[in-house]
């Protein structure tokens, strides 16, 4: 049963009734399907899929939410896995992304710390479990996650820390679903707890990608870099990402700011307590924010151009509405992204 609602709004930056509108705009580019394309007649890829069903979720639109995951459930194969991207009518990209994959457990699991829906997320566990092992089966010796499967089923032969630190996140989160159904999973729990430690402490097991900011900040915001070891991981890049009064870059050598990563990397912030600067980066990303809600992709400096060329996204929208929702605690999932001990469960210790 679905809890009284609360709005998230950050107070001389956004209103609850502006958060609304976003949400409401991501629910006009929905699609009858239950899909959420990036913009119409653009395609849909699951992670960014999810985010914007999270966002549906903060805003009271859970049953346009529960359609994006039923969509999610008619497209999953029968080895748990989604295709990269996906058009209105069929398949864009075949191959078979981890890090998406993973992602639909962090999507249930904030739907149910939302409303406590026991029904839909025992329901939903179906769709859970074999993604989780599609995942799993990518995992190394080491540790980390590889990148990706072809769709003839080879894998790729490397890992990447984005997409490796948010399955770390989503795996514990496919843990607290199991826990809460009654289902051990003791293996998912050593897998997690492996990929954990190869992020905290062996950089080069992943492909390096210096110049993208989401690997910077993603081993905080996914929960693996910590309190003191998070803060200065954060403040060791922070000059090269930072565009200073505008956002975050995207990738470090272009003038190319992103509210996704702007919001993103507060969230990160605000895992390790660092408030204040995560104020001040989303205030930033309003400079984002259009008439009709909606938030343009990114936005080129000193120029002001939009990047890519007049893009709204939906995904964009989602993060700006889950970087308010993390930053007032105003609904019950506000915790998911910066206090994980608190709706997680803790990562197992490790002998070596």
């Amino acid at each position: 049963m679905s809890r009284e609602l609360r709005l998230p709004e950050v107070p001389d930056l956004v209103t609850a009734d502006e958060m609304l509108a976003t949400a409401a705009a991501i629910v006009e580019w929905q699609l009858p399907s239950g899909m959420i394309p990036w913009f119409p007649g653009g395609h849909a890829d699951v992670w960014n899929h999810v985010e914007a069903a999270m966002a549906l979720d903060l805003c009271g639109f859970h049953d346009e939410a529960l359609a994006a995951y039923g969509w999610l459930e008619g497209l999953q194969r029968p080895d748990g896995a989604w295709h990269q991207y996906y058009l209105a009518d069929g398949i864009e990209q075949d191959k078979l992304d981890a890090n998406t994959c993973a992602y639909v457990a962090a999507g249930v699991w904030h739907h149910y710390l939302l409303t406590r829906d026991l029904e839909v997320l025992e329901a939903q566990w179906a769709m859970v479990e074999p993604a989780i092992d599609f995942v799993l089966d990518l995992q190394t010796p080491r540790g980390e996650i590889l990148w990706a499967r072809h769709a003839d089923g080879t894998p790729w032969s490397f890992a990447l820390l984005t997409g490796s630190s948010s399955i770390c996140h989503s795996l514990r989160c496919a843990i607290a679903i199991a826990e809460e159904l009654g289902h051990e999973r003791p293996d998912w729990e050593l897998s997690v707890a492996r990929l954990a430690r190869v992020i905290a402490t062996e950089p080069d097991a992943f492909a390096p990608k210096h110049r993208w900011a989401m690997d910077w900040y993603y081993p905080v915001l996914a929960g693996v870099l910590t309190g003191d070891a998070g803060r200065a991981h954060l403040a060791e890049r922070r000059d090269t990402f930072l565009f200073e009064d505008k956002g975050i870059r995207c990738v470090s050598d272009r003038p190319w700011v992103t509210a996704a990563e702007t919001c993103e990397c507060l969230i990160a912030h605000l895992a390790v307590g660092e408030r204040a600067t995560a104020t001040e980066l989303f205030a930033m990303a309003q400079a984002h924010r259009t008439d009709d809600g909606r938030y343009w992709t990114g936005i080129v400096y000193p120029e002001e151009a939009t990047f890519p060329g007049g893009e709204q996204s939906t995904y964009t929208s989602a993060s700006v509405i889950l970087a308010a929702d993390a930053l007032t605690g105003a609904t019950q999932a506000s915790r998911l992204f910066v206090d994980h001990d608190a709706v997680l469960p803790p990562l197992l210790p490790l002998d070596d």
